[in-house]
């Protein structure tokens, strides 16, 4: 056997006859046509993955606005509540004043109508007792000048109306 036709030479044979086979049956473009179907998926992908990506962005955008809104909302209701309560603590104060003097002027009152009183009875029973004397004085001085007093007031009666 001559030198040329060891294992060598088979195998490339045996390589060439292969690689002719797959070219007479198409085997490249099959290859070439599963390779552009994975890229044209792939380039399906990566656009769906940009425009997902676009929308992630426009709703954080969005998302992001809204929050800022409902903080500017929140702000405006806790000062809408913090002026209320000051409106509301400023009334009551003024309405615990009005009522503390009120109340003040109403006890007043009361002690000056007490002191009244207590004066128109002590102012009374002076009376009382002022008439108690003047009738004892009068009854000793009647029985014992009993004329001459009623002349004399007749007397001082009749000058005063005259």
């Amino acid at each position: 056997m001559p030198e040329w036709l060891d294992n060598s030479f088979f195998a490339m044979v045996g390589l060439v006859i292969f690689l002719g086979l797959m070219l007479y049956f198409g085997v490249p473009r099959i290859i070439a046509k599963m390779l552009d179907g994975k890229i044209k998926q792939i380039e399906t992908d990566i656009a769906e993955a940009k425009r997902l990506r676009n929308e992630a962005a426009a709703l954080l955008v969005e998302y992001e606005q809204k929050r800022v809104a409902a903080e500017k909302e929140a702000e405006g209701i806790v000062a809408a509540a913090k002026e209320e309560a000051e409106r509301l603590t400023a009334e009551a104060q003024v309405s615990l004043a009005d009522l503390v003097a009120r109340r003040t002027k109403a006890v007043e009152d009361k002690i000056a109508q007490a002191e009244a009183q207590a004066v128109a009875e002590v102012r009374a029973r002076s009376a009382d007792i002022a008439i108690e004397a003047a009738r004892v004085v009068l009854a000793d001085q009647m029985g014992k000048q009993g004329g001459k007093v009623i002349d004399a007031a007749i007397a001082d009666v009749s000058s005063k109306l005259n």
